[in-house]
This record gives structure tokens, sequence and C-alpha cells, in this order.
């Protein structure tokens, strides 16, 4: 992915539309990620108001968005879902069919569903705004629970920072774990959230601080070799394995075991990049015991195997070439 192409319209939300920038505008040469091609576009170029009072100057038109490898659609007021600009519509069509990457932010996926390349399959948006997307949308399985979902090449994402969750999703698929993990920082926000994280925990600050489970969890990522039971992990807790259990799906939105194995995978991304660990120490480092069952954990996970993953995404070759004079030129 080298070049992003973000669409504003007419009412466009500020953060929303401000965190597409941080996630794929900002020069973070410094720090070893490439940049990107990045330009804002808009159907017709000029002044584009903001739905806060203000407005930008917006040079591109829409002409870019034919050309980027990921185009990325910012909310639209809700008086025009009903009729999208259909030069909007065109190009997120066009993008589809040549295999660039489309990722929505809130209500931008009502803008990707009336291009119709949504149909039959499954998408999110904000929560509030589920429902109308279902009734509008009905060949389109909307999922109002979680926080961004990926079918194919195409990402939408709920309201307001579950874009950013779906902007780093992305960007770990596209530069790898480290590199991702090194936009989360600097962004300071937590690097991973699934997509399948609930919008929102009804009660997200326990009444007693020590009923957390903030610590439990960097108490399991600092031990992924170990094999560790709920009845484990619940003692720890000061929780019977019940209460742990559902209070656990309720924070992070995923089973203990689906959490832990996520870490696991993450670890194993990290260590895939940075070393040259073979594959069974690997397995060993991140918890899955055994290389064949990492590679089950990428295919099923991350559809590639171990090996493609480092010849893609290892800090090492990049190392070596910048210390061997030859290599560089």
């Amino acid at each position: 992915m080298k070049s992003v192409a973000v669409i504003v319209q007419n009412g466009f939300a500020p953060f929303e539309f401000g965190l597409a920038c941080e996630a794929f505008g900002l020069d973070r040469s410094d720090d070893g990620i490439p940049n990107f091609d990045f330009r804002i576009v808009t159907p017709l170029p000029g002044v584009v108001a903001s739905n806060m009072g203000f407005s930008i100057n917006v040079e591109h038109d829409l002409a870019f968005a034919d050309e980027a490898d990921l185009v990325v659609v910012t909310p639209v007021p809700r008086d025009a879902w009903a009729q999208i600009d259909r030069r909007v519509a065109d190009v997120i069509r066009r993008a589809h069919e040549r295999g660039a990457w489309i990722l929505t932010v809130c209500s931008g996926a009502f803008v990707v569903a009336a291009s119709g390349i949504l149909d039959g399959r499954r998408a999110t948006t904000h929560w509030m705004y589920a429902d109308t997307m279902a009734r509008m949308y009905p060949a389109i399985e909307v999922d109002p629970d979680v926080l961004y979902v990926q079918d194919g090449r195409i990402i939408t994402s709920a309201g307001t920072a579950a874009g950013l969750d779906a902007c780093l999703h992305l960007l770990r698929q596209e530069l790898g774990a480290e590199m991702a993990n090194v936009i989360a920082r600097r962004m300071v926000v937590p690097p991973q959230r699934d997509g399948g994280q609930a919008q929102f925990i009804d009660k997200p600050l326990p009444a007693v601080a020590s009923l957390s489970l903030a610590p439990v969890t960097d108490w399991m990522v600092e031990h992924l070799r170990e094999d560790l039971s709920v009845d484990q992990l619940a003692a720890k807790a000061h929780m019977s394995p019940r209460t742990f259990a559902r209070r656990f799906k309720a924070d992070f939105g995923a089973t203990p075991a689906a959490w832990l194995a996520r870490q696991r995978l993450i670890h194993a991304q990290r260590l895939l990049e940075k070393t040259d660990l073979g594959l069974d120490r690997i397995a060993w480092e991140s918890g899955f015991g055994s290389a064949a069952v990492l590679r089950q954990n990428f295919a099923r996970t991350l559809g590639t195997t171990p090996t493609a993953y480092r010849t893609t995404f290892s800090c090492l070759r990049a190392e070596d070439a910048a210390s061997t004079p030859e290599l560089v030129a």
C-alpha cells in the first residue's frame, strides 16, 4: 500500500476525518515508517464545510481516488444517507473492482453501501445507526455490536475511536505488527483492539478499582508460554471461574482463550519480524507449543504462513541492507 485517498464531503465530521489524517498522512519516516502518497479528495474541489461550523479547502478532485491503494470514506450527515453522491459511489465501486482497500469510519459505511459493494457482505457502523442501515440495505449483514469488520478488502468501522482501531488493523496487515505498534505508541493508544470487541460496555469503569481485569491481562501477556486455564486466571482475579469468564467477555468482547490466542499471535508476529529465531522456538516463546500449531493459527487468522509473513515484514532485512553499503546503492 503506497497511496491513500480520503474522501470528504459537505457536513464531514472533523474527528473522524482527523483520525484518517493521523493514521495515514503523517510523516513518520524518522521512526522507520514508510510515508504514503496521501491526499484529501472531494467531488468538487474547493471549500468543504464540516458539521462543526468551519470549513477546509480541498484541492484534489476524485481522480486520485481512482488510483489510490486505499480509499477512506469519512462520515456524511444523516440527511445525505438517502442521496449519496453518485460520483463518490462510482469511485468506490471502481476501487473495489480493481482490488483497492476501502475503509469506512462511522456513517461512511452508508456511502459504501450505496455503491452496492457491501451487498451479501457483513459490515458495521455506529450502533446508533445500525438499524437504519439494515432497513435501507437489507442485502447487507449489519453487525451493530463490533468495533470493525473486515470482509475481503473492505473494512467498515463503528463510531469515532473504532475508526482508529480499524486503521491500525489495516496498517498491521500492510506494515506488520511492529510498525503498527510504533504508530500506536506515537498516537498513545492501545496497539490492538480486536474488531469483535463490543462497541460499548455498560459499566466501563468498575465501581471498585480492585475489580479491574487489567492486572490479570498484563500478567497473561507476561506468561504467554504457560498453559493458562480459566480457573488459574479467575483465582488471580479473585473471582469464581464463571464470574471471571462472564466479566472478561463483557470487558474485552472475547473469551479469555480467544483473547489469549490473539495475544500469542501478535507476539509471534513481532518475533518473526524482529528476530531470526526458528519456528519451533517462536512457537514455544509465544505459547503455541509447536510449529504446527503456530502455522494453523497463522493460516486461520492471517491467511498466510509464518515463513511468508517473515519474508514480507522482517525488520532484519532492512537493518542488514542499511549496514551493508553495497546493498543500499
